[in-house]
């Protein structure tokens, strides 16, 4: 019986991430070092680079993580015993794998064992299909998704692809076990390609506390590892990156953001874990540092799925047990779904973005002036060549507040981006977009310069989707000689009972204005903090009240109609609230809101990423005089 803490220390969140974190962490006390590289966004990119290759060979992995990353940490890696998991493995687990054991040979470190998790490609390594080919591949099973139900799937779902459209990948997104196994027949070095983000810290705790599914506590421990691993995932994330509060994270001891430090979850066996980060490193680690990143990117709280358990989040707890510590409790676990979410990527059309700037008075209508002289001249062009309008034109004034839209201030700047994004289905059109853009530096408004040459892309759109568990195998392959053993899906509720979500043991109160009592406005980031993220098509915003008392007035201000108001220039579909008593929190889930998607969107924040800092800076909560912060937030 393990009796210490496991302690997981994320040193990435994305493919681009610092490659300092690692050895940050393996110079820490950590059992565990686990790496998050990959996004929808990343496998777009990937799925691109193996059609640009025209079948011919390529890499097609995290090649950051094998030639920068593990050199600098491997002797220390070997010396301590140090187990390191990554998703590095993207399209080519298998590549990326006999990558690592090449290094391994040149550094003389044969000893280190290492493994791939396979299965998830659901193309089996094909470069193109389609959905039909697809669908009859695996018995027509193929669902869509929906961010709203777990049973009505069609309900705001994304855009499926349609038969004539090409379809560049389509990975199942795998669970924590394949990652046990390979631990448990002696890896060190476990590469996966696409998994649950949380699975890279499910896999070695289910390696080292051997929970059994008997055990009547299974369920919730399984849901506390999936959250532990979504709180560490992002890495910089829950140790004060992106936080509301910025200010104390950039003027936190041993060098605020210049030295942040990433994130280690201490796992207890059961189920108990703290969060906390290396010392001497800058940031911070607080309840509310935490509270955002649990909420960063979920959907409804009482039902969070994993591919071993739906975790619900509802009545989590944290607890500020010392400094940059953080005690987190509460979570709660179910049997899981049948299904596995995908994660696919389809060619829609053609689509290519250009920018200039300008500077002066007026900027911001020049820019926009500017903008729509380049779209009338490319649409008199293409009259006159006989080629059809734009699918799609968007300009964008960045510096003018845009991602306002009608909330935007009337203050005048005096420099702007301009940026512009068209579509059409012909490539020869968006090649002439891509000439017409820079003569207007000497053919348009004054103050106008050079930024970039814009490129013509096919656009890539992401679709999630759903598959039986029974369509897909997890397979692992162990050491030199790729020793395979696949890995049983565990039972699931075939009884759908998921479907129905038993209310919370605990309910946030709605004030009830009794028409006397004065109330008074006041802006919504002085009495909560937030943090949105992006699943595909849908955003999701975080609030959580800076105070208990403010939560009744944020339930009855800041509704599901005041958000969908306030963000219908970017939201056009249903907006859901969700309650999370536990952290004095709520969730909003707005469908159809990111213009398709992070690697298909033609809005400058793709991600959604400050679609939160929108709500707090612009929606108010009506308080009584007597609660109204004294001081604005310290942020």
């Amino acid at each position: 019986m393990q009796t210490k803490p496991i302690r997981i220390g994320c040193c990435s969140a994305f493919w681009g991430d610092s490659t300092e974190a690692a050895v940050q962490l393996v110079n820490a006390d950590i059992d565990y070092l686990v790496a998050d590289f990959l996004a929808e966004i990343t496998m777009g990119i990937f799925a691109a680079k193996r059609v640009r290759r025209g079948g011919q060979p390529g890499c097609d992995y995290v090649e950051l993580f094998v030639n920068d990353i593990l050199p600098d940490i491997l002797p220390i890696v070997a010396k301590k015993g140090i187990k390191v998991v990554t998703n590095a493995g993207a399209l080519d687990p298998t590549a990326c794998k006999a990558a690592i054991e090449s290094l391994l040979e040149k550094l003389q470190l044969n000893h280190i064992k290492v493994a791939a998790v396979v299965g998830d490609d659901l193309l089996h390594g094909q470069t193109t299909s389609d959905l039909a080919s697809v669908q009859e591949s695996y018995a027509n099973t193929l669902l869509p998704f929906s961010p709203l139900s777990t049973t009505k799937h069609d309900l705001a779902s994304d855009k499926m692809p349609v038969d004539n459209q090409t379809i560049l990948s389509l990975n199942a997104y795998l669970g924590g076990s394949g990652i046990a196994v390979a631990l448990d027949q002696g890896a060190q070095i476990v590469v996966t390609g696409r998994t649950v983000d949380s699975a890279i810290v499910v896999g070695p705790l289910l390696h080292e506390f051997k929970w059994q599914p008997q055990d009547p506590r299974y369920h919730d421990l399984l849901a506390s590892a999936s959250l532990a691993g979504h709180v560490i995932e992002c890495g910089g994330h829950a140790t004060g990156g992106n936080f509301t509060d910025w200010r104390q994270v950039a003027q936190s001891d041993h060098g605020g953001y210049a030295n942040l430090g990433y994130p280690i979850a201490e796992f207890q066996e059961n189920g108990e874990f703290i969060v906390t980060k290396p010392e001497k490193t800058g940031g911070l680690v607080s309840t509310m540092t935490v509270s955002e990143q649990i909420l960063y990117e979920t959907m409804d709280p009482a039902r969070y799925i994993m591919p071993e358990v739906i975790v619900d989040l509802r009545q989590v707890r944290l607890l500020q047990v010392g400094k940059d510590r953080v005690r987190v409790t509460g979570a709660k676990g179910l049997p899981p779904t049948p299904w596995l979410k995908c994660c696919g990527i389809y060619i829609d059309t053609w689509q290519a973005s250009g920018d200039l700037y300008l500077a002066g008075e007026e900027a911001k209508e020049k820019a926009l002036t500017i903008g729509q002289a380049i779209q009338d001249r490319c649409a008199s062009i293409f009259r006159r060549r006989g080629l059809e309008d734009f699918s799609a034109f968007r300009i964008e004034a960045i510096g003018g507040e845009s991602l306002f839209g009608p909330h935007a201030t009337s203050h005048q700047p005096r420099e702007i981006l301009l940026r512009l994004v068209a579509r059409h289905p012909n490539p020869s059109a968006l090649a002439i977009f891509a000439r017409e853009i820079n003569p207007m530096v000497t053919s348009g408004a004054p103050g106008t310069g050079f930024y970039g040459l814009p490129q013509v892309m096919p656009s890539m759109v992401h679709f999630p989707a759903l598959i039986p568990k029974s369509h897909v195998q997890t397979k692992v392959l162990v050491g030199k000689d790729n020793q395979a053993s696949q890995t049983a899906w565990l039972p699931w509720d075939e009884a759908l009972s998921f479907g129905h979500v038993q209310p919370s043991s605990h309910a946030i109160p709605e004030y009830k204005h009794d028409g006397h009592t004065p109330l008074v406005k006041v802006k919504l980031i002085h009495v909560a903090l937030a943090r949105s993220g992006d699943k595909g098509d849908v955003s999701n915003i975080g609030v959580i009240a800076r105070d208990l008392r403010y939560l009744p007035f944020i339930k009855r201000s800041i509704t599901e109609e005041a958000v969908g108001a306030f963000m219908r220039h970017h939201c056009h579909g249903p907006v859901q609230r969700y309650e999370l008593p536990g952290l004095n929190a709520f969730n909003f889930v707005l469908t159809h809101s990111l213009g398709g998607g992070g690697i298909t969107s033609m809005i400058v924040d793709r991600q959604g990423k400050a679609f939160a800092q929108l709500i707090l800076s612009g929606l108010y909560v009506e308080l009584p005089a007597s609660l109204v912060p004294q001081d604005p937030a310290k942020l």
